[in-house]
């Protein structure tokens, strides 16, 4: 298994000097960077711990410009070094970068005081009082701290073995089957096209993979993937890759986007969140405020819509709907961070996408955001079928959980009867028993319009539901499982139905039906029934209506029907006037037969004849 750990401190306290010592990588890769001795952007290296892990490290800029730079690389760490240099002490960035670090629930973290060379033991002891004093009542009080200097060499190997100790209980990386890169760096090697590098998250990706690459919908293929520059066919997650993609433009790729399978994410506007205020906030976050959103290497500026209160104070926490100027490739589970022009104002989890305007300090939708955030695996799968079905190979995805537990929760729901499982979709029995009761509800108001009809087309009443075919199918199929509706050929109707004729209209109909028997090939075409009542001996199949204003007793075409037929498959192929010959008709009757043949796809023209289809 891989793992990232990542920097956090302020500048110029040895951040790049320590990963130098760790790894013998130097990460800062700008020349700029080179000539001014501060890390701007990320820089990344790697090493193998004692117990033989493969570690990625994220070197992260320290200098409040550069703040945003730091929250690209924080997201998706195992393991923070939260570095203070010992002739300075805990300073400004110190407390915001474990602000954002608190924000971002990274797992676990190793307090290093760098340069210990440059003051005596007492002042090193004073420094981790103060230390210990900043991470009280953080995810960090009591983590390791350990004493180092990269100019002596002291301390870095209690550092190796800290570490690997502090990763020992550090969660296993989740695999959803969803493989997601959040893209940190995108550049062109000469000879092997675009490569992007970013940390690997809730899922695997292959060598010869399509990918697709949100915003943007861009499609591309993995022509290789590199691993701590050594070439690999497979990556799993929590791994820093490059990757090597052919089909794509690398000016058409940059930080913030997203490689993903195809279609595995959508371009997100809004997000549900339950924002978190660090202690350290020195102005309180106001309804309608504008701000930064940062999320994983995404970045964008937004509208700040609290739900449950006017003001996020300082160490408080808020429902919060954040409404985005530019698209972001984000999913539901993944934290963020919320940015005012000066300052790290807020965090938390994204617990909805794309969710319609909220009214707000509206208690069910604060209540079905909290289940979507605490509830069970249960509840929240069936919060959400209760808006639509799912796949079940999609409901871990759905969950952000692994597939053991997803199956579960499934199964949980389809015993307690709170879910139906058809032809491996999902279906919360609220929901269907809803679009039956629709469906049922839309079969009598067409039966009630139309009388002469003994059942409503299928897919009238599909339309109206405004439903896909396999739901529909689902929902006419627990319909007539439970007795409240019945199937009448490609139609739908109540079970029991019958259409009754009065005195008047059984009439015309017998006289009619006779009519035709009587004319056999050449039924009368004048004074047929009103409409309605032809449709409905056309449906109750006694009569075939051609469409073209000729009518046949039902019986009468069958026969005409299995002696084309015959002719057919004995000569080969059959024409109008051989047709008009055999039943002694005219060609109006001979031609609007055939064509009836060719709508029931039992037979097709070429040229001037008929052959079976």
């Amino acid at each position: 298994m891989s793992y990232v750990i990542g920097t956090a401190g302020h500048v110029d306290h040895g951040k790049s000097a320590l990963v130098r010592a760790l790894s013998g990588i130097d990460p800062d890769r700008l020349r700029e960077e080179k000539e001014r001795g501060l890390t701007i952007d990320l820089g990344f290296a790697w090493l193998t711990l004692p117990s033989g892990r493969e570690v990625g490290i994220v070197d992260v800029p320290g200098h409040e410009r550069f703040i945003k730079n730091m929250l690209a690389g924080a997201g998706g760490v195992d393991l923070a070094l939260l570095v203070v240099a010992a002739d300075e002490g805990p300073r400004p960035q110190t407390y915001e970068h474990l602000a954002i670090l608190e924000l971002l629930d990274v797992p676990a973290g190793v307090l290093v005081i760098t340069k210990a060379d440059l003051v005596e033991s007492e002042y090193l002891d004073l420094v981790e009082a103060d230390l210990q004093a900043v991470v009280a009542g953080t995810r960090f009080a009591g983590a390791p701290i350990v004493r180092t200097s990269a100019a002596t060499g002291t301390g870095i190997a209690e550092l190796y073995r800290t570490v690997d100790a502090a990763l020992d209980a550090t969660p296993p990386k989740r695999d959803l089957g969803r493989a997601r890169l959040p893209i940190d760096r995108a550049f062109s090697v000469q000879g092997f096209g675009v490569v992007v590098t970013g940390t690997l998250l809730d899922g695997a990706i292959e060598v010869g993979q399509e990918v697709e690459l949100q915003p943007g919908g861009l499609s591309a293929r993995i022509r290789g993937i590199q691993r701590h520059k050594t070439k690999a066919q497979r990556l799993d997650p929590g791994t820093r890759a490059a990757v090597n993609l052919s089909g794509i433009r690398a000016e058409d790729v940059s930080r913030g986007m997203v490689l993903a399978h195809p279609g595995a994410l959508s371009p997100v506007r809004v997000v549900d969140v339950l924002l978190r205020a660090p202690a350290i906030l020195s102005h309180p976050l106001h309804h309608d405020s504008g701000v930064t959103f940062l999320s994983a290497t995404s970045e964008a500026e937004a509208k700040l819509r609290l739900l449950d209160r006017d003001a996020l104070l300082p160490g408080e926490e808020a429902w919060a709907q954040v409404v985005l100027a530019s698209p972001v490739a984000v999913a539901a589970g993944d934290h963020c961070i919320v940015r005012t022009s000066n300052e790290t104002a807020a965090g938390g989890r994204i617990v909805a996408l794309n969710a319609p305007r909220h009214r707000r300090n509206h208690s069910p939708t604060l209540a079905a955001l909290r289940l979507q955030l605490d509830g069970s695996p249960g509840d929240r799968l069936f919060q959400v079928l209760a808006a639509a079905p799912l796949p079940a190979r999609d409901a871990g995805r759905a969950l952000g959980l692994e597939r053991g537990p997803a199956q579960e929760a499934i199964a949980t729901l389809v015993a307690e009867g709170r879910v139906h499982r058809v032809d491996d979709y999902l279906y919360a029995t609220p929901w269907l028993e809803s679009r039956i009761a629709a469906a049922a509800d839309e079969v009598a108001a067409f039966l009630a319009a139309n009388p002469f009809r003994a059942s409503a087309p299928r897919e009238h009443v599909r339309s109206a539901l405004r439903l896909d075919a396999r739901s529909f199918a689902a929902v006419v199929a627990e319909a007539v499982a439970t007795g409240r509706l019945s199937e009448h050929g490609a139609g739908l109707a109540p079970v029991g139905y019958e259409v009754t004729l009065d005195a008047e209209q059984q009439r015309i109909a017998d006289a009619f039906l006779a009519s035709l028997a009587e004319g056999r090939y050449s039924p009368p075409t004048e004074h047929l029934p009103p409409p309605e009542l032809l449709a409905y001996l056309a449906e109750q199949g006694t009569v075939v209506d051609t469409g073209a204003g000729v009518v046949f007793h039902a019986a009468v075409f069958a026969e005409m029907r299995d002696r084309i037929l015959v002719h057919i498959r004995d000569e080969g192929s059959v024409s109008l006037a051989q047709v008009r010959d055999m039943f002694g008709t005219s060609r109006k009757y001979a031609q609007a037969f055939l064509e009836h043949l060719d709508a029931l796809r039992l037979t097709r023209r070429v040229g001037d004849t008929r052959v079976l289809r």
